[in-house]
Formats: structure tokens, sequence, C-alpha cells
């Protein structure tokens, strides 16, 4: 009889709006996980002088890793738009994070939030056919249904190694007909039942078992890690066509000015009042300006191939359902952050990386077992008969009774090196899982800085944009009148350009920033 070593099992996820179950090596408390002395059973007392210095094994301690959790994330608020700015999600502090001292004016006041708000971001930008694009994409894309077919394949690898705990039976028959040397023939009949069960004395099985349904726990989380990240590449892909949709209408309202100007050139050269000089720097500007366009038109199409193959299908399938033009989303503003740690819990690659630590552990555990003896128990019962009919009388029974046990006595140093092989996967996982920790926190940090100066740009560029527009349009009055030199035109209009296609690509980038700090929480999944 053997005491299993204590396992924290993970297999029911928490419900949205649920608070999540504690989870060690998140916080102070710290998982330990050791495999505890297993006693020999009373069945297996007759091979007690065999076993001598074989009943006890060491016990391990091999937790999850103390991974470096701050108390709070160090952008803890976000600059609130201003009213001409795009209307962003503000991201504020978590319960505990103390946003409340000296913020400054115009901040995003901390609100609690909930694993809820984070399943379906994408709704939060209040656009339909994103929404419906993320949706296809969680049910159709081929990635996902591998993820899916990954964690059946678990699962079954699951009950193979929890039915080595059973006993197996199997049935055979056997219809036999010999002519010996000189003698007549003779028939022989034969059908039984065989059954065998090797003793877990050791838990090595167990340890299988407990190792494969973390392998599965994994496959879970695995399959929630693809969902959060297909739901972001779709986001992005989507506020990437509207981004490109809203630089190629720029585009062509600068271009249809500048040939406006153009045309003036022209008159104005013809009339003596200008020199060719003018007009060709005139006609360089409109081309310039009219050579942007197929590039933004070749980003719109592959942008439409990747959504439609983000949705599992062929890549010019969404063309016309596509090709209106749609202002690019932006978020509700009314998210704010959780504390690292509850992030952290959230997160699915995070949660696989303790997965994998704990089907390490395990498997350390199978390994040291099958150092130590094996026992099994093994029995049969069948008839056996020269004619079919005389398989029903009693003297056609025969049953046998088997017990063995079989002890490693010289393997070289195999059993011990394959010990020390799973310790060094061990190993591995903890490293892995801390290396997973830290490279969340820096994601969730990097979205929040980006989202913050982001905006604060945005607001800046909004400000040029005007003020470049009122400049192009009071060049270009004052040249028509010959009150300034056309060199001053080409200028403003170059500005007006390039301050309004900034403008549009930060819009995007904001609205792109608030997926990537969704995808960073661990939201898309639930």
């Amino acid at each position: 009889m053997t005491t299993e070593p204590s396992h924290a099992s993970h297999d029911a996820q928490p419900r949205p709006g649920a608070a999540a179950p504690a989870r060690p090596g998140l916080g102070p408390a710290r998982l330990t996980r050791a495999r505890e002395r297993p006693r020999l059973a009373p069945a297996a007392a007759l091979f007690a002088a065999a076993l001598a210095g074989c009943a006890a094994l060491p016990a391990r301690d091999a937790g999850l890793p103390d991974a470096p959790i701050p108390a709070a994330w160090s952008t803890s608020t976000v600059p609130a738009a201003s009213a001409g700015a795009a209307a962003g999600a503000a991201a504020g502090a978590g319960a505990g994070a103390g946003a409340g001292a000296g913020a400054p004016s115009g901040t995003a006041a901390p609100v609690p939030t909930a694993p809820a708000a984070l399943t379906d971001w994408w709704r939060r930008f209040d656009d339909p056919q994103l929404t419906g694009l993320v949706a296809q994409a969680l049910e159709a894309n081929p990635g996902l249904r591998g993820a899916r077919a990954a964690l059946a394949q678990a699962r079954a690898l699951r009950d193979v190694q929890a039915a080595g705990l059973l006993p197996n039976v199997s049935a055979s028959g056997s219809a036999q007909r010999a002519r010996p040397a000189g003698g007549n023939a003779a028939n022989r009949f034969q059908a039984g039942l065989d059954a065998g069960w090797e003793l877990d004395v050791f838990g090595g099985q167990r340890s299988a078992v407990r190792a494969a349904e973390a392998d599965v726990r994994a496959a879970q989380e695995s399959l929630a890690d693809t969902q959060v990240s297909l739901a972001a590449e779709g986001a992005l892909a989507y506020l990437d066509l509207r981004s490109q949709q809203a630089r190629l209408e720029i585009a062509r309202r600068n271009l249809a000015t500048q040939t406006e100007t153009l045309q003036l050139a022209r008159w104005r050269v013809q009339a003596g009042l200008a020199t060719s000089v003018e007009l060709e720097q005139a006609r360089a500007a409109s081309e310039q300006t009219a050579a942007q366009i197929p590039v933004l038109e070749s980003a719109i199409a592959q942008a439409q191939h990747a959504l439609a193959v983000l949705t599992g299908r062929a890549p010019a399938a969404l063309q016309a359902a596509l090709e209106p033009v749609q202002p690019v989303p932006q978020p509700a503003g009314d998210l704010a952050l959780a504390i690292p740690a509850e992030t952290l819990r959230q997160r699915p690659d995070v949660r696989r990386a303790e997965q994998q630590v704990s089907a390490a552990l395990a498997r350390v555990s199978q390994a040291d077992a099958a150092r130590y003896p094996s026992f099994r128990l093994g029995g049969s019962l069948g008839l056996s008969a020269l004619t079919l009919g005389g398989l029903s009388s009693g003297a056609a029974v025969f049953n046998s009774l088997l017990g063995s046990v079989s002890v490693p006595l010289f393997d070289g140093g195999a059993a011990r090196a394959q010990v020390r092989v799973q310790e060094a996967g061990l190993e591995q996982a903890r490293v892995n899982y801390e290396s997973v920790v830290l490279a969340a926190l820096k994601e969730v940090e990097d979205a929040l800085v980006a989202l913050r100066n982001d905006r604060a740009q945005l607001e800046r560029l909004r400000n040029a944009a005007e003020a470049a527009a009122n400049a192009a349009l009071l060049a270009q009055q004052r040249y028509a009148s010959g009150l300034i030199d056309f060199q001053v035109v080409l200028e403003t209009q170059r500005t007006l350009l390039n301050t309004q296609d900034s403008v549009a690509n930060t819009v995007a980038k904001v609205s792109a920033d608030h997926v990537r700090l969704y995808k960073a929480l661990g939201g898309g999944w639930e």
C-alpha cells in the first residue's frame, strides 16, 4: 500500500467573473509536491527479506520556482483621451496599486475588472464585422482545430496510462488436429481466459497517470493560448486593414489638392507669372503622392487575404465583404488592470508552463519507482478436450494461479541515469516556467507603455494636422494671389500629407495597443 503524493488538480478552469483559485508560485506561497515514502503492502510481506533497504524512497521537494512578481504595474494609469482624440481604452490600476495618490489630472480611475471583461474583449470595439471575423476564426481556423486534436490525443494517452492500473483479461481459443508418426490423427480443442495484474506497490503507474493528467491540462492551456493568439492576430489584421484604407483616402484627397495646385502652376506658367521650375516641382509632388496609392492598395489586399486565411477560407474570399471603407474601431475606455499575480493566473501560457512542471515532477517519481521491484499476479482458467462436446464436461476444466516478483539487480546504472534524465527535465520545466512568467510581465508593461505614449503622440499629431491644414489652405490662396513663393505651397502640402497620414497610423496604433494589452492580460478565452 502506497501513499500518493499530494497533487493539486487544475482541470477545472475558473468561470468568468469567479474568483481565480490561489495558484502556487505566483505569490508568497510556494508549491511543494513531495513524494512520500512508500510502504510495502501486507500482501507483499513475504518478499520483505528481498526488499530490505528498498522499502523507503527519498522524498523530493520540487515545486514551482519563486518568480519575481511585482505588487503592481509600473505604469498604473494611462492618460485619458482628449475631446479631439480617438476614444481609446484607458487602463487603470488594479486593487491595492495606490493609483489615486499623486495621479495626474485626466487619468482613468481604476475600477474592478473581472475575468469576464476579458473573455470576449473584441466586443468592446463595438464593430460587428470585427466581432464576426474573430468568431469565425475561433471556429474554423486550422491551427485551432489542430490544438483541439492535440488535446484529444493527450486525453487518449491519459486513458492509456490509467488502464495500466487495472487488471487485463484476455480470451483465447484454439483447435488442433495432429497425426503422430505411425499413429492415428487426433483432435484437440481449447478455450480459456487469462488475467494478469501488476501491483503498483511503489507508485510508478500512478506517477505515470499523474504525468498524463498534467499533460492533458497543459494541452487544454495550449488550446486556450491558441485562442488568445488567434483572436489578437485577427483583430490586428482587421485594424491594419482599416488603417490602410484610411491612409489611402488621405493620399487620394491630398493627390486631388496637389493636382489642383499643379493646374494652377500650369496656368501661371502660361501667363508668364511663374517659371517651368515651379511647374516641375508641382508635378513631382503630385507624382510622389500618386506613387503611394499602389503601395497602400497592396497592403489592403494583403490584410484582406490574412483575415480570410485566419477564418479558414481562400485568400480572396472576403474581398467583397471587406471592400467598403470603415473607420478604425476604437475600444471602450472602462477597462482597469488586475494586479500582476491575477493577470498571470489568467494567462494560459503561464498555466501551461505550470502543468509542464507538474508532469515533469510526476515523471521523476515514475523513473524512481522503476528502480524497485515489481510484483505481478496472473492466472488462467480454461477448457481442454479432444472433441467440441467434451468441452462441456467438468473434466475439461483446468486453472492456474501465479504470483511473481522481479527485482533489478544490475543494469549498469541505467535506472539511476534515467532518474537523472527526468530530474534534468524537471529543472528545465521549472526554468521555462520562470521565463514564461517574466515574459508575461514584460508583455503587459510594454503594452502599457506603448498605449500611454501613443495616446500622447496622437493628441500632438492631431494638433499638428489641424495647423498643417490651415497652413496649406492659406498658402494656396496666397500663391494664387502671387503673394508667396511656390516653394511654401509645396512644403505646406507635404507637411499636411505627412501629418494626416501619421494621425491615421497612430489612431490604428492606439487600437492595436489595446489589442496587445488584452492579449497580454490573458483575454480571449474562457
